[in-house]
């Protein structure tokens, strides 16, 4: 069991948003990552702590969108655009109160409020799930651990583009950088 102070923990879910969660995901789908992201998330409001929604999008012409020389490059926007309500996040999930963040890459720090955001509450440990565990989850955990926040991993509420690629952040990676647990073994309370 992983005990948190709610005052200094925030759970930060990455990309829960409808034109990420019907992607082909493992070793669980997107509604599941959902369902127990929205579970913890109920947990944390209800302790008082603070909850982060990231979302990420870009300019409908995609001007602010990386675009460093890579061996596999992904368009933004994709041919034909992205859909209507792409970059929303899934309904229900959000609630008066909760911090919400929108990026323009991976990873949720660089380029946004968040760590002001963070600090200025007195925010030390952030809780992370949402997709892909292996790049916007990965990319926020490395950031945040460079940043000097203490993290946690909620595996359960993770899924990456396979599940090899899951299965290497969560085994391989976030070990040297967070703790990893489950949300069920995630308590809130002042010691």
């Amino acid at each position: 069991m992983i005990r948190l102070n709610p005052t200094t923990t925030a759970l930060v879910l990455i990309d829960l948003q409808n034109g990420v969660v019907g992607r082909p995901l493992a070793p669980r789908s997107g509604s599941d990552v959902v369902r127990a992201g929205g579970e913890l998330a109920g947990r944390f409001r209800q302790a008082g702590a603070l909850v982060v929604l990231v979302n990420v999008s870009w300019a409908d012409d995609g001007r602010d969108a990386l675009r460093q020389l890579v061996d596999k490059p992904r368009p933004v926007p994709p041919p034909g655009g992205f859909p209507e309500g792409w970059s929303d996040l899934v309904d229900g999930l959000a609630r008066p109160g909760d911090l919400l963040v929108t990026k323009h890459q991976w990873g949720a720090f660089f380029g946004t409020a968040l760590d002001l955001q963070l600090r200025r509450r007195g925010i030390k440990t952030i809780v992370l799930g949402g997709i892909a565990t292996n790049m916007g989850v990965e990319s926020t955990a490395r950031q945040a651990w460079e940043h000097a926040y203490e993290v946690v991993v909620a595996e359960d509420a993770t899924a990456g583009l396979s599940a090899e690629m899951h299965a290497f952040a969560i085994g391989t990676i976030f070990p040297m950088i967070s703790r990893v647990t489950t949300t069920s073994n995630i308590e809130l309370g002042n010691d």
